[in-house]
């Protein structure tokens, strides 16, 4: 559409060539005659509302005027937030990513701007509109570069949060992106920002970086708990963590135990999860926070019984297939210890994998998405280390057939996740087994380096 024509002249020039006046216009728009008589005199300004009905009614695709309402409203007048509101809104149902980007390169040059874009920008990230969402909060970070403010920081988490996905690499970008961001945060979101970092570095076993965050959300959420204390009423207006707070201390003592147990240190593991079994302390007793309790208490003993079989301890080993078997959300989780451990101590787990032959072949054929408290980035995570896991347990053992295929398996997923670290041991244990390698399972592993 040429600038220098007007919505106006645009549908005069529509109405003369549909045979309509004014009137008719208006009912089938469902709008007062004067109303569209005024609109295309030029004696009113038009509303998105008013807009969409007429050019519904002169059957135009829906948002067919939109880049020229943005230039008549925003570029030659005076921008009105309540006719650029209902505008804003409406380019987001119908996914106008390029109005979008023009609106809001327009008003950012007026800073009283940037806290109803970021309202705007928080309802769009509730309703799941992602796209729209990190453009708004990308251009109010923007605006604000330079403020140090809260709000700023704010946009840098949910900019982390939106730009999480499969690609761990990316994910490890975003999450040093925003790092430098939390302590600007209100004290309470900080308690989430640094729960969703730990998640991030969990699932790309940056231990280092785990350990760090641990400790830094372990510090605050103590300091949280004795303010809460301390005061006798909890007010009203006091903000409110997404958990008890209870939960981001016992998180961290739970992270450090991952922490040690990464590192083989089993013992200081299973002290940090004595330490978050036992929640005896906590005073409140309301549904939210007896169901926490519980679920930290079967973690820990989970993850104690984890501890004792990565030290070599086999008894516990039916203890825990029960618990898995109990605890779905934990399935996956407790698969890959099992044959972390039968790798190191050369346990017989072919009974168990039988067992859940049909949950690995449904992790492996779907698609992973968060389950419990697990993020999406750890489950594929997970997969793609259990896949290698039980690829080599099978190898060592002689079961080249469902060795190689698990074993390609996992470098197809480390592939997707861009997971060099993993992709490499599926190479390398390849390489080691590759004379028992069927000439089929050398053609699909060459195709797999060629796409990798």
């Amino acid at each position: 559409m040429n600038n220098t024509t007007t919505i106006r002249i645009e549908l005069e020039e529509l109405i003369a060539r549909e045979g309509i006046n004014c009137s008719q216009l208006g009912r089938k728009a469902g709008l007062n005659a004067g109303t569209v008589s005024s609109i295309l005199k030029g004696n009113r300004v038009m509303a998105v509302d008013q807009l969409d009905r007429m050019t519904a009614v002169l059957c135009l695709p829906k948002g067919h005027f939109y880049e020229q309402y943005i230039q008549e409203c925003m570029v030659e007048a005076v921008p009105n937030w309540r006719r650029i509101r209902p505008l804003l809104y409406r380019c987001v149902e119908l996914d106008k990513l390029d109005c979008i980007r023009q609106i809001v390169n327009l008003l950012m040059d007026n800073l009283t701007y940037s806290p109803l874009l970021f309202e705007a920008a928080e309802f769009f990230f509730k309703e799941g509109k992602r796209k729209a969402a990190a453009l708004l909060y990308e251009s109010v970070a923007a605006s604000e570069r330079r403020q140090y403010s809260e709000r700023l920081a704010f946009c840098q988490y949910r900019l982390f949060t939106l730009k999480l996905g499969d690609d761990q690499e990316l994910n490890y970008q975003a999450a040093l992106q925003f790092e430098p961001f939390v302590e600007r945060l209100d004290e309470i979101d900080q308690l989430d920002a640094l729960r969703d970092l730990a998640n991030i570095y969990r699932s790309l076993r940056r231990w280092d970086k785990v350990n760090l965050v641990a400790i830094e959300l372990g510090h605050k959420a103590g300091i949280q708990l004795r303010l809460r204390q301390q005061t006798e009423v909890k007010s009203q207006d006091q903000k409110q963590p997404s958990r008890p707070l209870f939960v981001y201390l016992a998180f961290s003592n739970l992270l450090r135990g991952a922490v040690c147990d990464a590192r083989g240190e089993h013992e200081q593991a299973i002290q940090y999860n004595n330490a978050y079994s036992d929640l005896s302390w906590v005073k409140e007793t309301d549904a939210d926070t007896q169901h926490w309790i519980k679920l930290y208490k079967e973690w820990a003993q989970a993850n104690i019984c984890v501890s004792s079989l990565m030290s070599g301890n086999e008894s516990v080993l039916s203890d825990y297939v029960t618990y898995i078997e109990r605890n779905k959300d934990e399935l996956l989780t407790g698969l890959l210890n099992i044959i972390k451990a039968a790798n190191c101590y050369d346990f017989d787990v072919d009974e168990i994998i039988i067992h859940f032959k049909m949950e690995i072949i449904s992790y492996i054929q779907e698609q992973q998405q968060a389950v419990g408290v697990y993020t999406q980035q750890t489950i594929s995570e997970q997969l793609t280390r259990f896949l290698y896991e039980i690829a080599h347990y099978y190898l060592r053992r002689g079961g080249y057939t469902s060795g190689f295929k698990y074993l390609l398996d996992g470098m197809k997923k480390s592939s997707i996740v861009n997971n060099e670290t993993f992709m490499l041991k599926c190479v390398r244990l390849l390489e080691r087994y590759r004379d028992f390698a069927s000439n089929e399972t050398q053609e699909e592993y060459q195709i797999i380096l060629k796409e990798g």
